[in-house]
């Protein structure tokens, strides 16, 4: 069984955030999804959807076999528990492959990680589509 994890925010969901997940889910039989909490989002606004209602959205997608919240402390813990084979990262997501991998393997994780190209749309990102209805919707 090739267990698949895919991280994110999952704010404002749109077809990108589908798209990054149904590519994740073609690269083994089983597709994870760890949801940032709302604590340890550091590197972009807050999420305007809370916690709770962004992993209850993520386990209705149909690509999704498994969901959770991330850990409060740990980024690592819930993918020390859940052992997979790859962890896929989105095109925007700020990670360094190569640092990523790094400290995997120095938690005794071996998963390949691969980076998932982005989705060719322009409301695929939910600051393009907060941005798109300020422009149209509050003029």
């Amino acid at each position: 069984m090739r267990r698949v994890v895919a991280t994110g925010t999952f704010d404002i969901l749109h077809p990108g955030h589908l798209y990054y997940l149904e590519e994740s889910r073609k690269l083994g039989d089983e597709l994870y999804v760890i949801v940032a909490r709302d604590a340890n989002v550091r590197h972009k606004p807050k999420p305007i959807i809370p916690e709770g209602q962004r992993l209850a959205m993520v386990r209705a997608l149909k690509p999704v076999d498994h969901a959770q919240l991330g850990d409060l402390h740990d980024m690592f813990r819930p993918i020390e528990e859940i052992r997979p084979d790859v962890i896929t990262l989105g095109f925007n997501q700020h990670f360094d492959e190569n640092k990523l991998q790094h400290s995997l393997r120095e938690r005794g994780i071996w998963a390949e990680v691969v980076r998932i190209s982005g989705y060719r749309d322009t409301l695929a990102s939910s600051t393009r589509i907060i941005e798109e209805i300020l422009a149209t919707r509050m003029a």
